[in-house]
């Protein structure tokens, strides 16, 4: 499985350090030029200034929103993700940077204009610092595939003839988890910080936030309806494989390179002949429909419940 190493967390941590002591350095060079009041949000309207932060609210916010998302990107980064870290500190970066020179010298912030511009300027930072941090990845050695990738076939579970039984087993990705309450949490920031369209990531937050945090903790139950797999936080999103579609379970052993290759990511996942909801590396359950499409799901002591839901199925008449 792919970890954290400390060398990818230094990297992914590094351009946020830089970015947080330049911001700083210039806070405090310019800080008797700005006004007590800040213009930190603007209009679609020739980028008029309409939303204001006072000089010490708005310094604490943009350090603690520069704090967040460098501590966010550090604990969840990946080999393969390290750009990310970097383009949102260069995006970020430099949104604040422009927003400071905006306001300085400001006699009425509600006068002040963020221009487009600004925009086109941190994209094109956080275009170079993305290319900068994929090229940094080689610094980072790339792990070994996990040996075993595949588990033997899970045995059926014995159950006598009047006997029932039930499984179930909560699961959750704490990336996922992080990144969606991250996600949340710097929607209000964003919003308000944000010049006028950049201000929208603010409701992106949102929306990747909400559904973020449901997908990222599940519930996995089998039992005489067969499969189901629902958010454990909320009844939906729900995902359900009656017995008699059930054509067989059984387990493997999925690493990040695994869960990339075959599923595109950690999430709800459609693909052509597998579906998947996949929140974590490591030990999946998957179950072969009758159609001959899969359904994959990433959960502890898969074992038991691959082997239970085959003598149900089997039961069922239908293996």
């Amino acid at each position: 499985m792919h970890r954290s190493t400390p060398r990818l967390r230094a990297l992914a941590a590094l351009p946020f350090v830089v970015t947080l002591a330049v911001y700083l350095v210039l806070l405090a060079l310019r800080y008797d030029r700005l006004p007590d009041t800040l213009a930190t949000h603007f209009g679609p309207e020739g980028g008029r200034a309409d939303g204001f932060t006072g000089r010490t609210a708005f310094t604490a916010v943009s350090t603690g929103l520069l704090l967040a998302l460098g501590a966010g990107w550090t604990f969840l980064v990946r080999r393969g993700s390290l750009w990310g870290a970097w383009a949102t500190a260069g995006f970020t970066g430099v949104l604040l940077v422009l927003l400071v020179r905006d306001n300085l010298d400001a006699t009425d912030p509600a006068q002040v204009e963020s221009p487009l511009t600004n925009l086109l300027f941190a994209a094109a930072a956080a275009a170079l610092l993305g290319l900068a941090g994929w090229g940094l990845t080689r610094l980072v050695p790339r792990d070994e595939p996990a040996a075993g990738d595949d588990l033997p076939d899970a045995p059926r579970l014995p159950l006598g003839a009047g006997e029932v039984a039930g499984w179930t087993r909560a699961t959750a990705s704490r990336p996922l988890t992080v990144l969606a309450v991250l996600a949340l949490a710097a929607a209000p920031a964003v919003l308000l910080l944000a010049p006028w369209p950049g201000s929208l990531l603010g409701l992106l937050g949102l929306v990747i936030g909400l559904p973020g945090l449901a997908l990222a903790r599940v519930r996995v139950t089998v039992d005489r309806r067969g499969l189901t797999v629902r958010s454990a936080l909320a009844p939906r999103p729900r995902a359900r494989i009656p017995l008699d579609e059930v054509a067989g379970a059984s387990v493997r052993e999925l690493d990040t390179a695994a869960v990339l290759a075959e599923f595109g990511g950690w999430g709800y996942r459609v693909r052509a002949h597998r579906t998947g909801w996949i929140v974590r590396a490591g030990e999946t359950l998957v179950v072969r429909r009758s159609s001959g499409r899969e359904f994959a799901v990433t959960v502890p002591d898969a074992r038991t419940a691959a082997a239970l839901l085959n003598t149900l199925a089997e039961r069922h008449g239908k293996v």
